[in-house]
């Protein structure tokens, strides 16, 4: 039978290089302590606690802010994420960690380690059972486990190679290429595959090396960039998917038709990777979040 955890390591919430210690106040990088005033620290345990899941801007004033505390709650929130989003090294305009839901709340984005532990321990969390670790774990969107954005870039840019090498070996073997497609449609349709597989392997090309290498670099603004891009990759994909007919004679009917059947799906696994490691909501500014707030004073 698994070991209970222990209050020390319950009441640690792990998230990429990062640690919060709850019971003794303190972010840490890599084990060394960084700076955070305490409503910061406040503001980020809540939305750890509830990673995955939106926090409202009246969560947060009633848990942190108490009614008989006369400050400007709304700058006061503003400043505090801000200076959560500077200990983290983070956007708003990109989030990794904290992504802004313009008038609603805040929601962390991140994978956190230990919230299920957390959870368990609290009263709250013994009455709702393992449900509420499973929609935790959830990543906001897209309703699957949040996965490690290593993994999601590294299947995302294999799919880039592989269709660069579609390309080149079409490219370099196009009299072959015209040579079966003349064997199996009329002579103006095996000129139209040439055709649309010179075309799109010399455009494809570029595009792929721009893929691969925005993925490569961690281009913040990948994922709104590829939903721009997704109608030609699309209509490239689900031309190309048609290539495992080219080797008809080789492979046979049966295995052409389960290939071009994978293929047509790629395109859209490609969305969803994007998905996974590059969020599109368009995210506010802070100050956007409250129309009436005061200037600081």
């Amino acid at each position: 039978m698994p070991m209970p955890p222990s209050s020390s390591e319950s009441s640690l919430l792990r998230f990429g290089v990062f640690e919060v210690d709850l019971t003794a106040g303190e972010l840490r990088k890599n084990g060394a302590r960084l700076r955070l005033q305490e409503q910061p620290f406040q503001v980020l345990a809540a939305l750890l606690e509830n990673a995955g899941r939106v926090v409202t801007r009246e969560d947060l004033r009633q848990k942190i802010w108490p009614a008989d505390t006369f400050v400007d709650f709304d700058h006061s929130l503003n400043t505090a994420v801000n200076k959560i989003r500077e200990a983290l090294g983070d956007s708003a305009s990109s989030p990794r960690f904290v992504e802004t839901l313009a008038r609603r709340g805040y929601r962390f984005i991140a994978p956190v380690n230990g919230v299920e532990a957390l959870a368990a321990k609290s009263p709250d969390g013994a009455a709702s059972g393992s449900g509420s670790g499973l929609e935790i774990a959830l990543l906001p969107g897209l309703h699957v486990p949040a996965p490690h954005r290593g993994v999601v870039r590294a299947l995302f840019a294999l799919i880039q190679v592989m269709y660069l090498a579609f390309y080149v070996n079409a490219l370099h073997h196009l009299s072959d290429v015209d040579r079966v497609a003349t064997r199996s449609l009329p002579e103006w349709g095996a000129r139209l595959i040439v055709i649309a597989v010179l075309v799109t392997g010399a455009t494809g090309i570029p595009l792929r090396f721009y893929l691969l290498s925005a993925v490569g670099f961690d281009f913040r603004k990948l994922g709104e960039t590829f939903r721009r891009l997704f109608p030609v990759v699309l209509a490239m994909d689900q031309l190309w998917a048609i290539a495992p007919f080219l080797l008809l004679p080789k492979i046979g009917i049966g295995l052409a038709f389960a290939a071009t059947a994978a293929l047509l799906y790629v395109p859209f696994s490609e969305r969803t990777l994007v998905r996974m490691a590059y969020r599109t909501n368009g995210n506010e500014p802070e100050n956007n979040g409250a129309r009436n707030s005061f200037p600081p004073r």
